[in-house]
C-alpha cells in the first residue's frame, strides 16, 4: 500500500465540507474490518482509508494546517497502513465501567504480545505490538495497542484461495477465538495488494 502524502489530505476548509459523508464512507468500510475477540477485545484493521480518516480528524480537532505539522501526523500514522506484506490493527480493550476497566487492565497486561493470526493449519503468526512505543507498564497493559501480522507468501495465497482465517487471544486471564467470516476474510486480503 502507498504512503498517504500531503496531497491526499483535504485541507481542513475542504474536510469541514466533506467529513458528514467521509466518515459515513469510512465507518461502512470499517464494518468488515472489525472483529470481536470475546466480549472485551475488538482489533479494527487499519487501511489507508482508515488511516486518512485518523489523521483529517487529528488535523481538525487539533487545527493543525501548517505543512509540518501535517508531516509529523503523516510520520505518526503512515506507519500503521499495510504494506502488501501484513495486515495492522488497532486493538481496543473494552470496558465501560472506568473501575473494572482499571482492574482489568492489571490483569490482563501482556495480552497484547498473545494475539495471534492462523492462515488454515499453517503455524499461527503472532502479533508484533506498539513497534512505535511501549503502551504498557510494568504492571499493567493500555487500553489501545497496535498490532502487526507478518504473513509470507504462502500463507498470503492461501489467504486469497479461501483458507480458514483464525484470530485468537490467549492470555491466562482472557481467551478467545474467532474464525473470519467471508466478509471479513475478503476485505482483509485487499491489504495484500
Amino acid at each position: 500500500m502507498n504512503n498517504l502524502t500531503p496531497n491526499d489530505l483535504y485541507t481542513l476548509e475542504a474536510y469541514a465540507r466533506e467529513r458528514v459523508a467521509f466518515r459515513a464512507r469510512v465507518l461502512a468500510h470499517k464494518a468488515s474490518r472489525k472483529v470481536h475477540l470475546g466480549a472485551h477485545v475488538t482489533l479494527v484493521f487499519e487501511d489507508r482509508l482508515t488511516i486518512q480518516y485518523q489523521i483529517q480528524e487529528m488535523l481538525r480537532v487539533e487545527r493543525i494546517f501548517e505543512a509540518a505539522g501535517i508531516a509529523e501526523e503523516l510520520e505518526a500514522y503512515n506507519p500503521l497502513i499495510p504494506d502488501g506484506r501484513n495486515l495492522k490493527a488497532t486493538m481496543l480493550i473494552e470496558y465501560p465501567d472506568p473501575d473494572e476497566r482499571a482492574r482489568k487492565l492489571v490483569e490482563l497486561h501482556g495480552i497484547e504480545r498473545r494475539a495471534s493470526l492462523r492462515v488454515g493449519d499453517d503455524a499461527s503468526v503472532i502479533a508484533i505490538a506498539d513497534e512505535d512505543l511501549e503502551r504498557s507498564t510494568a504492571t499493567k497493559t493500555s487500553a489501545v495497542h497496535f498490532l502487526r501480522f507478518e504473513l509470507n507468501a504462502a500463507q498470503i495465497a492461501a489467504w486469497r484461495a479461501g483458507a480458514r482465517i483464525t484470530l485468537a487471544l490467549e492470555h491466562p486471564a482472557y481467551a478467545a477465538q474467532i474464525v473470519l467470516d467471508a466478509p471479513t476474510r475478503e476485505a482483509l486480503a485487499h491489504d495484500f495488494d
